[in-house]
Order: C-alpha cells, then structure tokens, then sequence
C-alpha cells in the first residue's frame, strides 16, 4: 500500500489519533518498526530483485519517510515533552578480509542497509551515496522541493535499532555461509553461532552504537535484542536458559562499555519478555522470552506460562540497572 503516497496523510491522521489519545501517558514514539528492511529483504540470502522490485521499495521508503517527518512535526505541535525516533533493523556488517573490494563491499552495505534509512530521518535529507543506490536500479523518486523541506522539518529526537547478531561479508567464494536476520555471509572465525545460525557477537554490538553515535550525535535506544533458541522443561517444571543469560550478560557489558566510551545510550529493551511465534522461521520451539509458554510449532499445548531461570536474572538486572549481572 505504501506505494501509493495517499497512505502519507493517511498516516499522519492515524499519528494524530495516537498522539491525542495518550497525551500525558507516553512520552517515546517510534514511526516506523525496522524501516530499512524493506530495501534490505531485497537482497535476502544472496537472491537480488529486479530494478522494478526496487523501484517500488524506494518509492515505499520515500513515502513513509514523508510520513514519519510529517509526524514528529506534529507530535511536537500537540506536545512539546514527545520525543519521537527512528527504528533500524540493527546489523554490524565486517568485511571477512582485508581485500579492497571486501572493505568497499562493506562500506557500501552500511550505506544501503543502515545509513540509507537513518540519514534521511535524522538529518533531513538523502545522503549523496543515495544517487549510486538508485542508479544501480535506474530509479526515479521525483523527489519535489515540498517533499524536501518536509523530511528536512521534521527529524527525529532519537535513534533506535534493534540488535541480533553481526555478519561478515565477501566478494569471494565462500564454503562455510551463515546467515539470519535477513541477511546472508560467511562464518566469522572469531565467533559462536546459535542453532539458527546467528553470530553470537556482543562486542558487534558495542561497535555499532559507536558508530551510530558518531554519526548522529542523538540519544540512542537499543529496543529489541534477544537469542532465539531452544528450551527443555525439566520434570520438576524449572527451565534451566544459562545460555540466554550469557547472551544478556555479555550484551548489557559491552553497552556498560560503549558508554564509558561516551555513547549516549538512554534506553534497553529486551526481545522479548515472553515466547511467541518467531517472525523469521514461524516457529515456536526457537524461543526467545523470560517466560515460557507451552505451545508447539503446530499451536498445540496449553498456553500456560513459566517463568525460566532468566526471568530472576533479568529481574535483578532490572532493579539494579544493570549493575548486579551475576
């Protein structure tokens, strides 16, 4: 739908209702879930679309980037306390050698699945790599003056991303692939894997909140970060996660160390609080939550719900702010 730019005020009406409705209850707005994904899904396990398939997803983008300005504009106008932000679906690309076409081939992924989306919300306006992006796919935006000024008033207060894994890429032929999240590269030697194959890479994480620091110079939220993986209920009920607690652990320490660094980060949400259907395999045996629900890939089970051995430890995590990680 978003191909046809009617849905722009369409949205913003919608925005408005929202904004009116829980004036003095929330104060954090995001306008869009993950917006790079619809140009990086293109390219999702190596298989490029046609240029027409581009075409319509940097047309969708365009759009919903007018939507988004649209809306901080007006969230500011009904209640000067918002803050509204961006929502990056949150990768740290390496280059899997120190060959010059695979730093080249790095820089440029940044730019496309990254900054692409996050340049035009934070600063206001297509970065000038934006021209190779289109050209590649002979794409035609007619971005208009109006359109311009738009994206250029209406910025967002704070960037957010969400936060899984890294993934190193090559130019070069490759045995040993690894993939999730959307995208596809190659094992990277200097770290673990999930049983769905995604790098377990907290220092990834640490690397891409610099990045966006220095890039942006605006508070940062981290609002989905998370291990999907697989779960045993013991006799006695207890379920035993040692492996997602690491996972938090190590993740909230290398954060702890980004801001020392003098990152602003202002905010941590977990993926998620309890189990549900995975978006990227629909299963329910790859579980990402504190809290159990018994529920198989078929729907089968009773939907009750346990709390696993990570809930306490997120728990105290919670009360302490981070500080008792034990």
């Amino acid at each position: 739908g978003w191909n046809n730019r009617e849905l722009v005020d369409l949205y913003v009406k919608f925005a408005k209702t929202c904004f009116e409705e829980y004036k003095g209850l929330v104060k954090y707005w995001l306008t869009f879930n993950e917006i790079n994904n619809t140009v990086m899904f293109l390219d999702m396990f190596g298989n490029v679309a046609n240029d027409e398939a581009f075409q319509r997803a940097y047309l969708q983008l365009h759009h919903q980037f007018l939507a988004s300005a649209k809306a901080v504009k007006l969230a500011h106008e009904i209640d000067p306390e918002y803050k509204l932000g961006c929502m990056i679906c949150g990768i740290a690309f390496y280059p899997a050698t120190n060959d010059p076409n695979d730093i080249l081939l790095n820089r440029n992924l940044w730019e496309k699945n990254i900054f692409y989306c996050s340049d035009v919300q934070c600063k206001g306006e297509y970065p000038r790599f934006a021209k190779r992006l289109w050209k590649e796919h002979d794409v035609d935006l007619a971005i208009s003056e109006e359109d311009r000024k738009i994206l250029k008033e209406g910025t967002v207060d704070f960037y957010t991303f969400s936060y899984y894994m890294s993934n190193s890429i090559t130019t070069h032929q490759a045995e040993d692939k690894a993939g999730g999240n959307g995208v596809e590269g190659v094992k990277n030697p200097y770290l673990k894997y999930s049983d769905w194959g995604w790098a377990f890479d907290p220092v990834g994480l640490r690397y891409f909140l610099k990045v966006i620091d220095d890039r942006y110079h605006k508070p940062i939220m981290i609002v989905e970060n998370g291990l999907g993986a697989y779960d045993k209920v013991e006799e006695d009920g207890s379920i035993h996660d040692p492996f997602r607690i690491e996972y938090y652990r190590k993740h909230i320490q290398e954060m702890d160390k980004a801001i020392e660094e003098g990152v602003d980060l202002i905010g941590y949400t977990t993926w998620g609080c309890i189990d549900l259907v995975s978006a990227g395999t629909g299963e329910m045996r790859k579980r990402y939550g504190f809290i159990y629900v018994d529920m198989d890939d078929e729907g089968n089970g009773s939907m009750a719900r346990s709390k696993k051995d990570s809930f306490y430890w997120y728990k105290k995590v919670i009360v302490s702010n981070g500080e008792d990680l034990a």
